[in-house]
């Protein structure tokens, strides 16, 4: 069954499937909940007494590598809510996919710039943060653009 905004399947179970773009936005956000959640976890979150509420003072690291704050998981699963709520409608699934991609992507490049030692490093972030938020936000508005494009004036055969 189709429309002209949304492109629907029908699953084994009856169930009603969104678009691509809104399974990926759904993935996505689903992804930020578990590392949101995987971050207040001592064990998969290295140092874990040492986690702090923001700041470069935070040396807690999810999975021995991300350096995570208080601040920093909770803007995960922020961002996942965000993702798994847009992905109701395929305008809201593109809009969060590049939307949050850029919003990653200016973050890679905060990281870049700023001294890892000084109070700018609020969040806090890393080496591995930084590529890592390169990596999402390129994927992110990559998957926005290609899954959101609009197929209703194509001719499908």
């Amino acid at each position: 069954m189709t429309d002209k905004t949304h492109m629907h399947t029908r699953s084994g179970t009856g169930r009603t499937m969104g678009s691509p773009v809104q399974a990926a936005s759904a993935l996505v956000g689903a992804v930020f909940l578990l590392v949101g959640v995987l971050g207040f976890i001592p064990g998969i979150t290295t140092s874990y007494d040492s986690l702090e509420a923001a700041g470069h003072e935070s040396h807690a690291e999810l999975l021995g590598i991300f350096q995570v704050s208080i601040l920093h998981n909770v803007v995960h699963l922020l961002f996942g809510a965000a993702g798994l709520a847009l992905a109701r409608t395929a305008s809201g699934a593109r809009a969060f996919l590049i939307g949050g991609g850029a919003v990653y992507l200016v973050l890679w490049l905060y990281g870049l710039l700023i001294d890892k030692t000084s109070e700018a490093n609020f969040v806090p972030l890393n080496a591995a943060d930084d590529w890592l938020h390169f990596v999402l936000g390129a994927a992110m508005v990559a998957l926005g653009m290609l899954l959101g494009r609009r197929t209703g004036s194509r001719v499908s055969r």
